[in-house]
């Protein structure tokens, strides 16, 4: 079956004064069928954030530009995309005297499989139709908490301490990099890659369920709306990018 991609990537100011987070969508230039999508959520202070989840989107660029699907391991290029970064705003530290980091996300399409890579708590959702595969598990403290089971994953979402990360690029250490990959792929899965700012007011199945009943840009607008308001004027920065995998009407090409 020939599949193709309904995609969009959105994202929302929320309440702050300065958009941090960054979400790409990035086309390899040569190979047909392959493609990076990239959620980055910057913290560091003014225009430290922003700086670092730039960083994130601009080194995967560069990553993606030189992969060969026929010769590199996927793994291998989102590993180094998200290392290098992480040396990269590491050392931005001693140019601009800030202490930038990012949290990020990104989803590399080929032709008949996806692979992925996170580090800190932007996340990376599956679905297939609305029903929940797979969610990526955050790299923070009340993940921790949920593991060990001392807490339950409701009770992490209104924990006083959900936002605290135990790794995160551009930090003293090296980054947790947790990896995935996925080649059982048919019509009607998809994936959502989003920042904290977004995920923090959906249970999953509410997820699945709008992923599944409307299109990537119709989805995307509404989940941001819905964020928004129940947000109640303290909402972080949303960012989002959909991904749905839909048959290919007439002649097709294989994702």
């Amino acid at each position: 079956m020939a599949l193709t991609i309904d995609a969009c990537v959105a994202q929302h100011l929320g309440d702050r004064t300065e958009q941090q987070d960054r979400v790409a969508l990035l086309p390899h230039p040569k190979q047909g069928g392959v493609a990076l999508a990239v959620v980055a959520d910057g913290m560091g202070g003014h225009t430290g954030g922003t700086l670092a989840a730039q960083q994130v989107i601009h080194t995967a660029r560069n990553n993606l530009e030189q992969f060969s699907v026929r010769t590199e391991s996927p793994r291998s290029m989102l590993e180094a995309s998200l290392h290098e970064a992480h040396m990269l705003i590491k050392a931005s530290r001693f140019i601009n005297e800030k202490e930038p980091h990012s949290t990020a996300v990104m989803l590399l399409l080929q032709p008949g499989k996806v692979s992925w890579a996170h580090c800190g708590d932007s996340r990376l959702y599956r679905f297939r139709g609305e029903l929940p595969f797979f969610r990526t598990i955050d790299h923070s403290y009340v993940e921790q908490l949920v593991a060990s089971g001392k807490i339950t994953p409701e009770e992490a979402l209104v924990h006083p301490n959900r936002n605290i990360l135990i790794t995160s690029l551009g930090g003293g250490d090296m980054p947790k990099i947790d990896f995935g990959e996925a080649q059982d792929l048919q019509a009607g899965d998809s994936f959502l890659l989003c920042s904290d700012g977004l995920w923090a007011y959906f249970g999953d199945a509410e997820i699945g369920s709008m992923l599944a009943t409307y299109s990537a840009r119709e989805a995307c607008e509404l989940l941001l709306s819905r964020a928004r308001r129940r947000a109640n004027g303290e909402g972080d920065n949303a960012s989002l990018a959909i991904l749905k995998l839909v048959e290919a009407k007439g002649k097709g090409k294989t994702n």
